[in-house]
């Protein structure tokens, strides 16, 4: 855990267009949920990233589990990383390796299920980094520590981006900000930079 990053990023978020109109005005985010969310509970954005935000959408609009979304839409937002749990350092990583170390022990004193991470290369799905996530957010509530504002990460996902290539088409950098009140600013993303 750590203030070293920048302290405040530009975050792009994929959603519907009604969605995005409704952020604009005021209405506050809304936090996901999901147990397959890759950094746990909160709100996601693409850093730097507008148009791979509208790309996401678009993917979900044609998710074959069915989504929300009928119109493709992104939204800036101006984030205060604060207390921020990057996973591109050394410090973050170490967190995140006790927390699951925690998390197997638990589940195997209780007897419950280990989930897994479903890495098809379409879809992914992470069940068990955003267990470990919400792990590391329970070690620190029990231990009376400041909660976690915004988890930083990197994530390699889609084919190649050339034949040969050592890096993926998706790669990306994805912000969840756990504390709502670390989003500062939202914005219409111009045109321009969706293109």
């Amino acid at each position: 855990m750590h203030r070293l990053t920048t302290t405040f990023v530009l975050g792009y978020h994929g959603c519907d267009e009604s969605v995005a109109e409704r952020l604009l005005a005021g209405e506050p985010f809304q936090k996901s949920a999901n147990d397959y969310d890759w950094l746990g509970p909160g709100i996601y954005f693409w850093e730097a990233n507008p148009l791979r935000g509208l790309e996401f959408a678009a993917e979900l609009q044609s998710a074959p589990w069915g989504s929300d979304i009928t119109k493709p839409a992104v939204v800036g937002a101006v984030i205060d990383l604060g207390l921020c749990l990057d996973m591109t350092t050394t410090a973050g990583i170490r967190q995140v390796c006790a927390a699951h170390s925690s998390y197997i022990s638990n589940c195997q004193e209780t007897g419950d299920v280990i989930p897994t991470n479903s890495l098809d290369t379409h879809y992914l799905r992470r069940q068990l980094d955003c267990a470990v996530f919400a792990q590391l957010h329970e070690i620190r509530k029990d231990n009376i520590e400041q909660p976690i504002d915004t988890v930083r990460g990197v994530f390699e996902e889609g084919g190649p981006a050339y034949e040969g290539a050592g890096f993926r088409a998706k790669t990306h950098i994805q912000i969840c900000v756990c504390n709502i009140s670390n989003i500062k600013g939202v914005f219409r993303v111009p045109e321009e930079q969706l293109v």
